[in-house]
């Protein structure tokens, strides 16, 4: 088992969602003890006492879950022994250390996700997106809404919505439970060129790696 189920600090957290059930129905009914877990006094004094619990196999574990972004660190701090979620910490880079195309593009991800500012802050929009059927990519975007968010707010997301965040405080960071993966890969489109990509995660190609030789 990768985190200790019945020690962890976010253990509590874990047996809420899975008795709702909702990670496997109904995503947004995932937000409702996410946010009361995480509106309650000391959250950040409890995520820090899940890192400094790890043994040292289980930081490793943590350490080899987690990757670089572009634009952020993804730690990933927990795995549900059935697969059904994962918690999350992103730590955003500098601003001026970015690199075009990740947070900044207009993109959708292959999971849902409820998200919860620690630190920082961010500016946050949310786009209708136009898929042509037959390539599969963005044609266009449309923005609905703009919003900047600070340390406190937190939120949901489906798979199904574009965002991007073009901007953030330096110092920002995330907490997120995201569920498993929905899509087999996620649309990205960049507004300023009208480029759209396909982000295929390479975990799901080592099928098609033989064939490739």
């Amino acid at each position: 088992m990768l985190v200790r189920r019945h020690t962890s600090v976010l253990g509590s957290l874990a047996e809420d969602i899975r008795h709702t059930g909702a990670q496997r129905e109904r995503w947004q009914l995932t937000y409702a003890p996410f946010r009361n877990w995480v509106d309650t006094a000391g959250l950040k004094t409890r995520l820090r006492s899940h890192l400094t619990d790890l043994s040292p196999s289980e930081a490793a574990a943590v350490a080899g879950r987690s990757r670089e972004t572009t634009t952020h660190f993804a730690w990933c701090l927990y795995v549900d022994p059935d697969a059904d979620f994962s918690f999350w910490l992103h730590e955003y880079k500098p601003q001026k250390d970015w690199r075009a195309g990740y947070a900044d593009s207009v993109h959708n991800h292959r999971y849902h996700f409820c998200t919860a500012l620690l630190n920082g802050g961010y500016l946050h929009e949310r786009y209708d997106a136009e898929i042509d059927p037959g390539a599969g990519l963005v044609t266009s975007t449309v923005l609905q809404r703009s919003e900047q968010c600070a340390a406190g707010e937190s939120g949901v997301l489906l798979a199904s919505e574009f965002h991007r965040i073009p901007k953030a405080l330096d110092g920002t960071m995330t907490f997120l439970i995201k569920s498993r993966p929905v899509y087999d890969w996620s649309l990205s489109y960049d507004p300023s060129t009208g480029v759209s990509h396909r982000h295929v995660p390479v975990e799901t190609r080592l099928g098609e790696l033989t064939q490739r030789i």
